[in-house]
């Protein structure tokens, strides 16, 4: 369930970024969907990063690796 909480998120990432690259296409230069948009992103992008330090710590997520 964890996991798919993580796809989520990473989904709504992807999505922003396709929506500011479409607004910075075709929106008029004094509108400010764009930035909206990228703001959006920066805030998801800070969640998953919570998302993932919540997982590892407690014992949801295991690294692969060493």
């Amino acid at each position: 369930m964890f996991k798919l909480l993580l796809l989520f998120v990473f989904a709504a990432i992807v999505a922003s970024l396709m929506a500011a690259l479409y607004f910075l296409i075709s929106d008029r230069a004094d509108s400010h969907r764009t930035v909206n948009a990228l703001g959006l992103r920066v805030a998801l992008s800070l969640l998953l990063v919570a998302l993932l330090l919540i997982g590892f710590f407690t014992g949801q997520l295991q690294p692969h690796g060493l």
